[in-house]
């Protein structure tokens, strides 16, 4: 089962077809990063931007690359060639002067957008993180009391929206913890991580480890660790039926559980094996934490269901989990995919961390927004994740002068944010791969695929 969900997995295992990747730069040292362009040469190409890092670099579990050069996009690209189905993509449709490329280098540089936010937003404040998690807590846990006492057929579904937004909003904080943002103290992000993390099934640092490696590589075909695109080459080994379940909703948004154990096609490795290739030997022992903490949670669940009767535990606990998985995925995937304009994937020199960064997406999810902790405010959170997540907001609003046309305004959402669900149809209908080859590529579609053909 564990192998026909989205990005996530297939029917059956894949072959291993990259090679495994190099040492690439942290999340923390992305704050520090200093980038330096140059003019443009006098026959108007764009020159190579160079990023250098900040601090040496370290040797961290996934090898991840980060190329310090980062090349112009091709002459054929620019003057928009059939290369690998952007003559499909109408670049520059909805744009006032028609003349807009997602997939150029932009004119500004990672400093820039770092100098135009205010000082204060890069400033963590342990007491009013506590004091999130103290709300978010004390809500879950009136909201199972409540549906316990009422215990009718009109309150149970209310509760299971209501709670698994809720263990959604506690994966929220406890990400925070994996960036650093939520204190300057690793030792309480990673007490406070764990205990948020396990109460709701995820391995905290096995995750915090190949997040890390998503921020790192954001945008990277190969290298991205979440919701990367399909190459060609692997989409067509996939039987029909496989290719089919992978596009259909509601399967594709029950994916993170079987990521945990098996990630993603062409990649290998469990977020609970100490020994996997996800890991370096320094990590292990965190590893093994946060698989005994994950152990212990479902232990304690195991003996509530005895206690309590299975029936009682799947309506306070294991129908809001589902619901919980459901918006990890639709979020995360949302960041990345569905918007109006097809946006690029980078290869090789074409990719660096500004270029894949400015790829994601803002979303706006009406109340939700404040439950979940402004996470759809996620441009501004992946360039630099250390900004907690009560000044995102603000940030955002402060470094889109910089950001100009590469910064996507969301949608604005009515009280729940049921539009989002027609961009996630959408997407799941035209966004199924990308070209085996080259360096700057689109999602194409699968005419083939049953349902696309009704998609526009």
């Amino acid at each position: 089962m564990a192998s026909w969900v989205v990005s996530e997995c297939g029917l059956r295992p894949l072959p291993r077809i990259y090679p495994r990747p190099r040492t690439g730069i942290s999340s923390t040292e992305t704050s520090q990063l200093k980038c330096r362009a140059l003019p443009l040469c006098k026959n108007g190409k764009a020159p190579s931007l160079w990023v250098s890092g900040g601090s040496r670099s370290r040797e961290w579990g996934l090898k991840v690359s980060a190329p310090l050069m980062v090349g112009s996009v091709d002459e054929e690209f620019r003057e928009g060639e059939a290369i690998n189905g952007v003559s499909e993509l109408g670049l520059g449709e909805g744009d006032g002067d028609g003349g807009f490329d997602p997939g150029a280098p932009p004119p500004f540089r990672l400093a820039e957008i770092r100098a135009a936010i205010p000082k204060h937003c890069w400033m963590k404040d342990p007491w009013r993180s506590m004091s999130y998690v103290v709300r978010d807590v004390a809500v879950v846990f009136g909201l199972a009391a409540a549906a316990a006492y009422f215990n009718h057929w009109a309150v149970w579904p209310l509760y299971w929206f209501a709670q698994g937004t809720m263990f959604w909003a506690l994966f929220v904080l406890g990400h925070d913890c994996g960036h650093g943002s939520f204190s300057s103290n690793p030792k309480l992000n990673s007490v406070v991580g764990h205990l948020l993390h396990s109460s709701i099934l995820v391995p905290y640092h096995g995750w915090r480890i190949s997040h890390r490696t998503h921020h790192q590589n954001h945008g990277h075909v190969e290298n991205d660790e979440s919701w990367h695109p399909l190459s060609e080459k692997i989409y067509r080994s996939l039987d029909t039926a496989t290719r089919t379940l992978r596009f259909t909703l509601p399967f594709p948004m029950l994916a993170y559980p079987l990521y945990l154990w098996g990630r993603s096609p062409g990649k290998t490795g469990s977020h609970f094996d100490p020994n996997s290739d996800l890991f370096i030997p320094n990590e292990r022992k965190d590893v093994i934490t946060s698989t005994v903490c994950w152990s212990a949670m479902a232990a304690l669940l195991v003996c509530l269901s005895f206690v309590m009767g299975p029936v009682q535990m799947l309506k306070l606990y294991g129908i809001p989990y589902w619901i919980f998985v459901m918006w990890l995925d639709l979020v995360t995937y949302l960041h990345h995919h569905g918007h109006e304009e097809k946006l690029p994937w980078y290869r090789g020199k074409e990719w660096s961390y500004l270029r894949g960064g400015l790829t994601t997406l803002d979303r706006d999810y009406g109340v939700i927004n404040n439950i979940h902790h402004d996470i759809g405010t996620h441009v501004i959170h992946h360039l630099f994740p250390q900004i907690p997540h009560y000044h995102l907001v603000e940030a955002t609003k402060a470094a889109k002068p910089v950001l100009g046309k590469y910064y996507r305004e969301p949608k604005k959402s009515g009280p729940l944010p049921f539009h989002l669900l027609g961009s996630l149809i959408r997407s799941m209908k035209q966004d199924h791969y990308v070209s085996d080859t080259g360096d700057v590529v689109y999602y194409q579609k699968d005419p083939q695929l049953p349902g696309s053909q009704k998609s526009e």
